[in-house]
């Protein structure tokens, strides 16, 4: 399994409309496209450093992250609540995302 960290930062007023679209929609399609979500979390410190949502994503390796998220980002449904969620602005002003391999000690290798 390879693993990605994904951190955003909402648009100052838009963290809850951020929040509502991973709930109602994007943890949805992330699993239909074969996502194995790890979990969600919402930073207790510095937004300003440690942003507004961070989440944790499973993958059965490189190539099918890179397979899955090209469905994902491709999907009509997604395109169509992306464009529903935004009718009053885009809600994410950035993303950092992190790849991650286990080590051979950790208890997920």
């Amino acid at each position: 399994m390879v693993y990605e960290l994904r951190t955003y930062w909402a648009h100052p007023g838009k963290e809850d409309a951020m929040h509502a679209r991973f709930a109602n929609h994007t943890i949805n399609l992330f699993r239909a496209h074969g996502m194995t979500v790890v979990g969600f979390w919402s930073p207790v410190d510095a937004r300003e450093l440690h942003g507004d949502l961070v989440y944790l994503l499973a993958f059965p390796s490189h190539q099918e992250r890179e397979r899955m998220f090209n469905a994902f980002r491709d999907d009509p449904r997604w395109h169509a609540a992306k464009a529903a969620s935004e009718v009053d602005g885009v809600l994410v002003s950035r993303v950092d995302s992190v790849m991650m391999d286990p080590t051979n000690y950790s208890p997920m290798h």
